[in-house]
């Protein structure tokens, strides 16, 4: 009995194993933090990294040719449990066959939800980093213009995460 229990406990780990991707080996190459997550479901590998780490990685993913970030967003893994940022990021061509494509994992702890703002690299994160400020409240440091963008800017709490509690009261708003 208690070597079935090793064996299903020595078939999960193994399944647990990631095999480091293109762009996960090739930053790992040049000296850049990075651990490697399983693929989704579409085939798309993605990354996780630090914090502190997000900035030089981004930067050295923009030199690579990864010109276009396609979305960034935020995620809540459960009460009590991570924030995530996200970007997934493409290499765009004007005579590409294929677009290459990446997804980065920032987790972040629930208490202190700050990382870098990547504004800087891509503009098209101006709005994306706001709106995952807004609902998430996760602390994109350096953005130029941080502050909600869907809510009221007395809102209350972070809407979008699992263990926000809704208020007891609605305003009634006339059309008058």
């Amino acid at each position: 009995m208690a070597e079935e229990e090793k064996e299903t406990q020595n078939e999960q780990e193994a399944s647990q194993i990631v095999e480091a991707g293109v762009v996960s080996s090739w930053l790992t190459e040049n000296g850049l933090q990075n651990q490697p997550l399983a693929r989704d479901h579409q085939g798309i590998e993605m990354i996780s990294v630090e914090p502190d780490a997000l900035l030089p990685v981004a930067t050295a993913l923009y030199q690579n040719g990864f010109n276009y970030l396609q979305c960034q967003g935020g995620y809540d893994a459960g009460p009590g449990k991570e924030l995530v940022s996200f970007y997934h990021l493409a290499k765009v061509y004007d005579d590409a066959d294929a677009t290459e494509e990446v997804r980065i994992k920032v987790f972040l702890p629930r208490d202190n939800p700050s990382v870098p703002s990547v504004y800087w690299i891509w503009k098209a994160a101006d709005w994306q980093e706001r709106e995952t400020y807004d609902m998430y409240g996760i602390v994109f440091e350096g953005h130029p213009n941080l502050k909600r963008l869907l809510m009221n800017e007395d809102w209350v709490g972070w809407p979008l995460r699992k263990d926000y509690i809704s208020p007891e009261f609605y305003e009634i708003q006339h059309a008058y």
